[in-house]
């Protein structure tokens, strides 16, 4: 990304929005803007497999492993505006398991991008799958959009729930269940 071209364009929005960008409060926003679009958007110069990092281990266990409460943070695609919620990442070994903050990188690196969180779901179902070689996978999303919340229909109350079913998950209505039922039982801070 090209931070001083990001800053110049941060700076014509700001006056053609009719501010000054040159009084106190606003004198250092096209930086600091340009910064934060930089870390909201590292994802492009991430790739899951990276992020895992080879800690993908050997387990003789085929039992169901289940993430629950990733905090994600997103920008949807449509409005520029954030998603954030939290994200239940489930899966069946193969034997190899994936270090357990290896599951929550996977989700951060996917959603700094600009998303749809049906497509974030589906992107962390089959990372998870393509690292794991898992017999199945299961994603369940509940997010807040404050295109919805600030803007539009102005319902700030809403929550987006989105799920993603892979292999035994989609196939296997007792595998399915079971990995829901864990994942009801999620506590959300």
């Amino acid at each position: 990304m090209n931070g001083e071209r990001v800053q110049a364009l941060v700076r014509e929005l700001l006056l053609e929005i009719g501010e000054d960008p040159d009084r106190d409060g606003l004198r250092k926003t096209p930086e600091r803007v340009a910064r934060a679009i930089a870390h909201l958007t590292r994802g492009y110069s991430e790739k899951p497999h990276d992020v895992v990092n080879g800690a993908v281990f050997e387990s003789g266990s085929d039992n169901m492993v289940v993430v629950r409460d990733i905090d994600v943070y997103s920008l949807c695609e449509h409005h520029l505006l954030p998603f954030f919620g939290h994200c239940h990442v489930g899966y069946i070994s193969r034997g190899k398991v994936l270090g357990v903050s290896k599951i929550a990188r996977i989700v951060d690196c996917l959603a700094a991008r600009l998303q749809i969180q049906e497509r974030l779901t589906s992107e962390i179902a089959r990372a998870v799958r393509d690292e794991t070689g898992a017999e199945g996978v299961g994603v369940v999303m509940e997010c807040q959009h404050l295109c919805m919340m600030m803007r539009g229909v102005e319902k700030q109350n809403s929550m987006m729930a989105t799920s993603s079913v892979l292999g035994s998950f989609h196939d296997d209505p007792a595998t399915r269940a079971e990995f829901l039922a864990v994942v009801g039982r999620s506590h959300h801070r």
